[in-house]
Order: C-alpha cells, then sequence, then structure tokens
C-alpha cells in the first residue's frame, strides 16, 4: 500500500513551475559555490523521533538564499530529498515526492511522513535548480516517524 507524502506550500504545481527536472544541465552549468559554504538541518536532527507532521527547519552559512530563477553569485535555493540519494550532482534536481523544492526561497517546510524510518537530506539548487560546483549537500539524515 503506497503512502503520499505532502508538504505544507502549494503543492505540486508549484514545484513544476521552473522548468522541466531531470533535463541536462545548460552549457556553462556548475555555478559556483563559495568557499565554507555549508547547509544542515536545524531540525530535525538525526535520530529524531517525529510525529507524522512536523516542520523540517533548514540552516545554510556562507551562502543567500533566494527563489528560483534568481541568478546572483554565492546565492541558491533548498531541495529536500526524503528516501532518496543525491543523483547526478551535474544535472537538475528532480521534481517529486521525493525531491521537493522550495523554490520560493523557504528555508522550513511542513512534511508529511508515514510512520517508519525515513531518510532526508538537503541540497542547494542555483537558479536553474541545478546544484552548485563543489555542491553544497547536506549529511543524510534518518528520522523515526511515530
Amino acid at each position: 500500500m503506497g503512502h503520499r507524502r505532502t508538504f505544507s506550500f502549494l503543492a505540486a504545481g508549484l514545484l513544476l513551475a521552473f522548468g522541466v527536472a531531470g533535463s541536462p544541465a545548460p552549457s556553462g552549468a556548475g555555478t559556483a559555490s563559495p568557499p565554507g559554504a555549508l547547509v544542515y538541518f536545524q531540525y530535525p536532527l538525526d535520530g529524531t523521533q517525529a510525529p507524522q507532521r512536523f516542520t523540517v527547519r533548514i540552516g545554510l552559512k556562507e551562502m543567500g538564499v533566494a527563489p528560483a530563477g534568481i541568478v546572483k553569485p554565492f546565492t541558491g535555493h533548498h531541495h529536500l530529498l526524503v528516501d532518496t540519494d543525491a543523483g547526478d550532482l551535474t544535472r537538475q534536481i528532480p521534481s517529486d515526492y521525493n525531491h521537493i523544492h522550495l523554490g520560493n526561497g523557504q528555508t522550513e517546510v511542513l512534511l508529511t511522513l508515514p510512520p517508519g524510518p525515513h531518510t532526508l537530506q538537503l541540497l542547494v539548487g542555483d537558479h536553474e535548480h541545478i546544484p552548485h560546483t563543489p555542491p553544497v549537500i547536506s549529511k543524510k539524515i534518518t528520522v523515526y516517524v511515530r
């Protein structure tokens, strides 16, 4: 039996608003990330026991946050990876239930997951949803939904 994940902002329609995810990076891709850039979970932390509906809070150091489509040096927007691996870090980040785009510049998202263990990871994308070079990616954490 499949379970659906939901999140608190205008749902999947907004996720696809900025282009076709998974397409090749355009030539000249590889927007630079600044030295020392770091994305991390403020909440939850690795090993947290969480209710089925909880807020993911994201921290970012040495970089700015801006909505998708905004071209500004050392700036990007967040992507939350749920129960998946980062994949090819030279291509656009997919947009689906496992790859949640925070393309409006959000630094938190309300997430609903079925009971059980789940992995979460953060990845910063540039104005075209392509990971920076080098990638700004968090370590993968596990949360236990009760």
